[in-house]
């Protein structure tokens, strides 16, 4: 999950939901009826149960989001991964953190061993380089809060 926070969050702005008390997850973790989670296993019968992945913004590709989240699935699986214990109610578990800022998810993403097996290495390589590009461009704007701040300071 943290290899594909990029996938997920695709943007700068992707990640400003990601503070405390935003009930918005920030470890790959999995929890029964916890909004705080990445994982959430909402209460229902045996006829509708399912759990909805709570990472994903609304600022993602679907298509991306499903592939990524279905490889994900599939690793787990057949490399027999423990999921750990549920998180408790309400609050955070104790997965693998999540990248809380784009610059962090690119570098996991690049670093992924598992992703390019089932995205392929030629998409992942252009996906990355594409979003490293718009992430340096991001960067390179001085926005006006910046003149706000801190020129008056200087």
């Amino acid at each position: 999950m943290p290899d594909a926070m990029v996938v997920f969050c695709p943007n700068a702005n992707s990640y400003r939901r990601f503070l405390p008390g935003f009930f918005a997850p920030t470890a790959a973790d999995w929890g029964i009826n916890n909004r705080a989670v990445a994982l959430r296993v909402p209460p229902s019968g045996h006829a509708d149960a399912r759990i909805e992945h709570r990472v994903a913004g609304a600022d993602a590709n679907p298509y991306l989001v499903t592939a990524a989240v279905l490889a994900g699935m599939h690793h787990g699986l057949k490399a027999g991964l423990d999921p750990g214990p549920a998180a408790g109610s309400e609050a955070p578990g104790t997965g693998a953190a999540l990248p809380d800022r784009w610059e962090g998810a690119l570098a996991a993403f690049k670093a992924s061993a598992v992703l390019p097996a089932y995205l392929g290495e030629e998409y992942c390589r252009t996906f990355h380089d594409a979003r490293r590009w718009e992430c340096d461009q991001h960067h390179a704007h001085v926005p006006r809060l910046d003149y706000d701040w801190y020129l008056r300071t200087v």
